[in-house]
């Protein structure tokens, strides 16, 4: 029969999935709505952060109990500390994710998302990285935490090219400034996704190896 600790640790597990569908479900929207110009979405987006900031202090409250009841040892203390870290991060998702949204209701005409292909493609990016991350969290797989921490370069280079792309819209008409760097804004914030993703499965890879490694091994 299994222990009572071990049901607490799949309970844990299962809570912090929940979170991250949350999160990932957040991000897919909001980069629906900045493509789509969509109010609705957006505002959903911001309901769904209040949703997320709830979940994490749900886990939290168990990983304490857990630590002050159980007072785990070795791979077991691992792997709460790195869910207590995980969460801190899942948080920050769900917060910029409502800040694209916010920035999609307080546009008003002007330049379109759609007008970068870039854009669409850092949304599938850091949705990916985030989806990976708990993928190797559930698996236990260091291997696929590095690939995810190493994805992040992509999603870097894809910012880098939303950048030219504005550009080139402001020096074709001046009048798109401003609604450019809302959307340069918007695709900042999914950069810090992806860094955000990063960090989650540094977490994992530690919680599996009791080793820490950010990107490039550093």
């Amino acid at each position: 029969m299994m222990r009572r600790f071990d049901k607490q640790l799949a309970e844990l597990g299962n809570m912090l999935l929940e979170m991250s569908a949350l999160a990932e479900r957040s991000i897919s929207l909001a980069a629906r709505a900045l493509i789509k110009r969509d109010a609705g979405l957006a505002e959903e987006v911001i309901r769904i952060e209040e949703e997320v900031n709830l979940k994490e202090r749900e886990v939290e409250a168990l990983c304490l109990k857990l630590l002050l009841q159980q007072q785990p040892v070795a791979k077991d203390l691992r792997l709460i500390s790195s869910v207590l870290k995980i969460i801190t991060d899942l948080e920050r998702i769900g917060d910029q994710a409502a800040d694209i949204s916010g920035i999609v209701i307080a546009m008003d005409g002007g330049v379109s998302a759609g007008q970068s292909d870039y854009i669409p493609q850092m949304g599938a990016a850091v949705i990916k990285m985030v989806s990976e991350s708990m993928d190797a969290f559930v698996k236990k797989d260091a291997k696929l935490a590095r690939a995810v921490i190493e994805y992040d370069d992509v999603v870097d280079g894809l910012f880098d090219s939303v950048k030219n792309d504005l550009i080139e819209l402001i020096r074709a008409d001046k009048a798109n400034g401003g609604q450019a760097i809302d959307l340069l804004m918007a695709a900042k914030y999914f950069e810090r996704i992806g860094d955000h993703a990063c960090n989650i499965a540094e977490w994992v890879a530690y919680s599996v190896t009791g080793k820490r490694k950010g990107k490039k091994g550093k």
